[in-house]
């Protein structure tokens, strides 16, 4: 089960766990409040898992790819790196699978305060058009993760403030409705 916390003021390394104290856990129930939505899988069986068809049809996933993040294997690492790390949204959806090693997805919530989300093998997740977000990885400097888009893949980023894009609009009205 995923779990999610509240985040400590510290600027430090943001590959540390970053628990605000006293700890304050986020439930499943809070981040669907947020428009993020989340589903644990089998990643052993990415490939032919029906569980990850059903959903990617149920909600028109159509296009994917597998992005593996470390040292080694992404060109550019440190700066995407900190690209990742620098808050924004996006005008879609954002999809993503752990199909090995973990992460950390870090949203706003209604009072603008950081939720940390840990990611690991397993994990699925979107994170609603809108939302102001950041991705880093843990100490362990790894994931491989499938990123899924509904129609052709638009990597745009939108660092904040992006108060003014029409997804951000939407999103604010979204939590308007859900408070």
């Amino acid at each position: 089960m995923v779990q999610a916390w509240y985040m400590d003021d510290s600027a430090d390394d943001p590959r540390q766990p970053h628990r605000a104290e006293p700890s304050r856990p986020v439930g499943l129930e809070q981040l669907r409040r947020l428009g993020v939505l989340y589903w644990k899988l089998d990643a052993d069986k990415y490939e032919n898992d029906p569980e990850l068809e059903k959903i990617r049809k149920e909600r028109n996933y159509s296009w994917m790819d597998i992005i593996t993040i470390c040292k080694d294997k992404l060109p550019n690492y440190e700066e995407k790196i900190k690209v990742f790390y620098q808050e924004h949204l996006h005008l879609d959806d954002e999809i993503r699978y752990v199909l090995d090693g973990s992460g950390y997805f870090d949203v706003r919530d209604e009072q603008d305060r950081w939720i940390r989300i840990a990611m690991a093998k397993g994990d699925m997740i979107t994170l609603p058009a809108g939302i102001y977000h950041r991705f880093s990885l843990d100490e362990q400097d790894y994931v491989k993760a499938m990123r899924l888009f509904v129609g052709a893949p638009v990597w745009t980023a939108y660092n904040r403030p992006a108060d003014h894009c029409e997804a951000r609009g939407r999103y604010l009205a979204f939590l308007a409705r859900t408070a």
